[in-house]
């Protein structure tokens, strides 16, 4: 009688195939989490970097405001060259690029939905050296380079402008931080002039001041455009005290964008816009300087507009009765 055969197969072991589905589905969906938190944390990463940006032009403003335009020995780097020679036109500019950079920072955090306390501050901050100390400069060092052997009573006035200018940004910025609520809705007014808005002004007159002295379509007209760039540099001064004082009045400015730039637009709207956007192609230092200047002016335009108002009505009731 044949033995048994020992039986020494090992039990097969049965994968159940919906687990082993359950499963890869389980890992692509965590790799897909994980990488979408990534792309999140990059996004909201961006209006840090666009608010770092806006500082960057403030300090490189600064920067090509301070260079020397007749140093001994030339610099071998061609671009510190070319803004060594246009320092006040690059300056300006930079300017201008940093109030782009302002804009896109808050645009950025309101398109993420990740508007913090922190990106607040540091836009605030940012602002101040952009919109604070880098005009307050721009204009200190080109007065000193058109009237350098100006008495030292009028240099001294002139520089304490230019820091009454700046402590009114910082005292600006610090009570609009205090203030600001998050949100499109809280944002179609501000109390004072905006620091982006005084700079513009300030920045805006440099631009038309430069091109009228340094341009050569002048031909004929060469005196007169000489005189009006004099003027430009005495109105200075007076354009960064009024700007300075503006920022910290109890008097309201609209936001443009929020207020006349979104919602339904009416064909005289897009027109005018239209016309305005020709205009800037043409001449964009002039119909800079003019529109900064004209938003500078609204404020004490517009309210002073509204008291009269006020008191011609009270005037006819009281005469009424």
């Amino acid at each position: 009688m044949d033995d048994p055969q020992p039986d020494n197969s090992l039990p097969v072991l049965k994968l159940d195939k919906p687990l082993i589905h359950r499963t890869r589905e389980h890992r692509r969906r965590r790799l897909r989490r994980h990488g979408r938190r990534a792309y999140v944390r990059s996004v909201y990463f961006l209006p840090s970097m666009a608010t770092l940006g806006n500082a960057i032009c403030g300090f490189a403003a600064i920067y090509v405001a301070g260079l020397d335009k007749t140093p001994v020995n030339p610099s071998p780097d061609r671009v510190t060259d070319w803004f060594t020679q246009y320092n006040f036109l690059a300056a300006a500019y930079l300017i201008f690029v940093a109030m782009i950079f302002d804009g896109l920072d808050g645009r950025l955090a309101r398109f993420t939905r990740h508007t913090t306390d922190f990106g607040g501050q540091l836009d605030s901050l940012a602002d101040v050296i952009s919109f604070g100390a880098a005009p307050a400069f721009i204009a200190l060092e080109l007065f000193k380079f058109y009237h350098p052997t100006a008495i030292p009573a009028l240099t001294r006035l002139i520089w304490a402008l230019g820091a009454l200018y700046m402590s009114c940004a910082a005292m600006r910025l610090a009570r609009f931080n205090v203030s600001n609520e998050h949100g499109e809705q809280h944002h179609f007014s501000f109390l004072g002039l905006p620091s982006p808005g005084a700079a513009g002004a300030v920045a805006a007159l440099i631009l038309m001041q430069q091109d009228l002295a340094d341009n050569p379509w002048h031909g004929h007209f060469d005196n007169v455009a000489t005189t009006l760039s004099n003027i430009l540099i005495y109105l200075l001064p007076i354009v960064v005290v009024a700007t300075g004082l503006l920022m910290v009045s109890n008097i309201r400015y609209p936001h443009l964008i929020n207020r006349y730039m979104k919602g339904r637009k009416s064909l005289a709207r897009v027109i005018t816009v239209v016309i305005l956007v020709l205009l800037l192609v043409v001449a964009h230092r002039y119909m800079l300087g003019i529109g900064c200047l004209f938003y500078a002016l609204w404020g004490p335009i517009s309210w002073g507009w509204t008291r009269a108002r006020r008191r011609h009505a009270a005037t006819t009731v009281t005469t009424t009765h």
